[in-house]
């Protein structure tokens, strides 16, 4: 390690511990490194130019976005929970499930946990504390936990750069992540069943039978949405980026149409918060593309994956050995920041290893969406919090048994591939 990269670190590691956002800290640290070591400030700004114009896929996250913000904006939301407390509210702990279902439907519109859980998840904890059943803290709890099924089940944002990052096929990565989706989604739905039944949590009143199907009817122009996105992609009628315009258009013309609840003052605030919330994620990757060109400069990557290689690491000890490592910076980091920073270190190490990138990367997301729970910096329980008032110790208390579940799970996708790579060899993936 150069004094220079060794300047740069510490640089990033201050700003971060005095709470700059560590895009700020990574911009400042990468920069300070190119002007210490003799190299012009512009090649920042040419590295920046060269990355987004070579990453056409990039629009996607943005469209996402808008997308997310006019489903939760114009009742679709409000419509996909009413058909979820009809179909599996009626069971024990029902409106946790219904939680979750709603967070594995939402899920494939959105892209993104955040948007999963400031949305769907503040309507559907209001429905749990008010049926008096729930405590606030498991309501929020559980919440947090199914919205990290969010950017697992196609589509996803962090997919998105991770296949950035990667030169991985964001198609077979978003069919890698159903099976893991649906497997986050049972180990919670079990938890649930387990934890109402002990505690002795009260069965809500069902929804008759007869009226499912009006219920159904009414989400289903929702419900088409993953269908669609699934088809475009996959079907060859559209590219992933093209995808996520179609799903932001698809959202407009049910929320404004077919619906009628957006007007045109709602749909100017949700551009204006999707303006924000892409900004916030752009600087991110900026900085991550300077900071990038820096780590290459220093062969970092290349030395890192001989040293690994002449240890005789096994795949499995190696896969195993970094997820422990992301579970711990899960703590302390965003996923954006892991997966566009910390990430692309590992990856020439799969290669000569022989990991597949494709079960590398979904697995590398699945861990970092558990990160968005991990106290004390979990962002999605400070989302919680935020918009609905609970007390951060109450949500924490109540986490920790929803983590535990969730890495269970992560761990079987480290041991058995073949629940990632199943259904995109099904359609050809040859990896």
């Amino acid at each position: 390690m150069t004094l220079e990269f060794a300047v740069c670190l510490l640089i990033i590691l201050f700003m971060a511990g005095i709470g700059a956002p560590i895009a700020y800290a990574i911009l400042l640290g990468s920069i300070t490194y190119l002007a210490v070591s003799g190299q012009s400030v512009g090649v920042a700004g040419k590295v920046l130019m060269d990355g987004l114009y070579s990453s056409f896929i990039l629009l996607a996250v943005p469209l996402f976005i808008v997308a997310a913000n006019i489903m939760n904006a114009g009742t679709i939301s409000e419509r996909l929970l009413t058909f979820c407390v009809a179909a599996v509210g009626r069971f024990r702990g029902g409106l946790g499930h219904v939680n979750i279902i709603a967070s594995l439907i939402f899920s494939g519109m959105s892209g993104s946990a955040i948007a999963d859980a400031a949305g769907i998840g503040k309507i559907i904890i209001s429905m749990m504390i008010k049926s008096g059943q729930y405590t606030r803290g498991y309501a929020a709890a559980i919440t947090a936990a199914s919205a990290t099924i969010g950017p697992i089940i196609p589509p996803s944002i962090p997919m998105v750069l991770y296949a950035l990052v990667s030169n991985t096929s964001i198609g077979y990565l978003f069919l890698g992540g159903i099976l893991p989706g649906l497997l986050m989604g049972f180990v919670l739905m079990a938890l649930n069943v387990v934890i109402t039944s002990r505690r002795g949590f009260a069965v809500e009143d069902p929804v008759p039978l007869r009226d499912l199907p009006r219920h159904t009817i009414n989400a289903f122009p929702a419900l088409l949405m993953p269908a669609i996105l699934l088809y475009g992609i996959y079907g060859g009628v559209t590219t992933p980026t093209e995808a996520a315009a179609v799903a932001a258009a698809y959202a407009l013309l049910l929320a404004a149409v077919f619906y009628r609840a957006l007007s045109i003052q709602s749909f100017y605030r949700i551009l204006v918060e999707s303006a924000r919330s892409s900004a916030a994620v752009g600087i991110v990757i900026g900085g991550a593309l300077i900071l990038n060109y820096v780590v290459a400069s220093e062969n970092i990557p290349s030395v890192l994956a001989s040293a690994l290689v002449g240890l005789d690491v096994t795949p499995l000890a190696f896969l195993i050995g970094i997820n422990i490592l992301l579970l711990l910076l899960g703590c302390v980091l965003d996923a954006t920041t892991i997966i566009l920073v910390i990430i692309p270190l590992f990856i020439p190490t799969c290669r000569e290893l022989g990991i597949d990138l494709v079960h590398f990367g979904v697995v590398a997301v699945v861990n970092c969406m558990i990160g968005l729970i991990t106290p004390p910096y979990g962002m999605l329980l400070f989302v919680i919090s935020a918009v609905t008032g609970t007390p951060l110790t109450e949500i924490i208390r109540e986490v920790w048994s929803f983590m535990a579940v969730l890495v269970v799970a992560l761990l079987s996708l480290i041991l058995f591939p073949n629940i990632v790579l199943w259904i995109p060899r099904l359609f050809g993936y040859g990896g």
